[in-house]
C-alpha cells in the first residue's frame, strides 16, 4: 500500500511537472517553467545566450528576478548579430554599462500583458497601435499586422513577435526578432 502510494505520488508530480512545461511553449530548444522567473528561464534558451550574457553584463539579473509583473521583448541571438560589426562587444564593456541598462530596460515594459491583450488594444485604437513605456522610459508601439504582432522602437524600426505569451512567475516573455533601440 505504501509503494502504490508513493507511485502514484511520483506520477502526480510528474504530471504537475508535464502540465507545466507544457502550458508554455519551448523557446531556444528549452521548456519555459511558469513558475520560474524571467532570468531562470532565459538561461536555458539557446536562442538568448546574447541577451542573458548582457542582461549579466548591464547587472540587470536581481531587478529581472524581482516580483514584477514585467513584459519583456526578448530578442534572440540572431537580432544581435543583425546590429553593425563589433555593437554587441562594445556595449558588453564596463564603461557602456549605463548605455547597455537604457537599451535592455527598452525592451521591458511593466505589468503582464499578453499578446492577446496587446493585439486587442491595438486594434481597438484610433491610430492601429497600443503606446507603452518602457522601464528605461523610451516609448514603444503594437501592431497586428495579419496575424502577427509587431513591436516598433523609437525610431520606427520593427520587430516581429515570433514566440508570443511564454509565461513566467513574474510576468510574460515575447521572443522578437529584432533588437529594439531607444534614440
Amino acid at each position: 500500500m505504501k509503494l502504490a502510494l508513493t507511485l502514484a505520488a511520483a506520477l502526480f508530480a510528474g504530471s504537475l511537472a508535464h502540465a507545466a512545461m507544457t502550458d508554455n511553449p519551448e523557446v531556444g530548444g528549452a521548456p519555459m517553467f511558469v513558475e520560474r522567473n524571467i532570468v531562470e528561464n532565459a538561461v536555458n534558451s539557446a536562442d538568448h545566450t546574447t541577451l542573458v550574457a548582457a542582461v549579466q553584463a548591464a547587472e540587470l539579473v536581481d531587478a529581472l528576478q524581482g516580483a514584477g509583473p514585467f513584459t519583456v521583448f526578448a530578442p534572440v541571438n540572431a537580432a544581435f548579430d543583425a546590429l553593425p560589426a563589433g555593437t554587441v562587444e562594445t556595449l558588453l564593456m564596463p564603461e557602456n554599462k549605463g548605455m547597455l541598462q537604457r537599451i535592455l530596460t527598452s525592451h521591458v515594459v511593466a505589468g503582464n500583458l499578453s499578446g492577446a491583450e496587446l493585439m486587442r488594444r491595438a486594434r481597438a485604437s484610433r491610430d492601429g497601435f497600443v503606446h507603452l513605456e518602457t522601464l528605461s522610459g523610451a516609448p514603444l508601439s503594437a501592431q497586428v499586422r495579419g496575424r502577427s504582432l509587431w513591436i516598433y522602437d523609437q525610431s520606427g524600426n520593427a520587430g516581429r513577435v515570433t514566440i508570443g505569451d511564454v509565461r513566467q512567475s513574474n510576468g510574460v516573455i515575447h521572443v522578437v526578432d529584432t533588437v529594439l533601440l531607444p534614440r
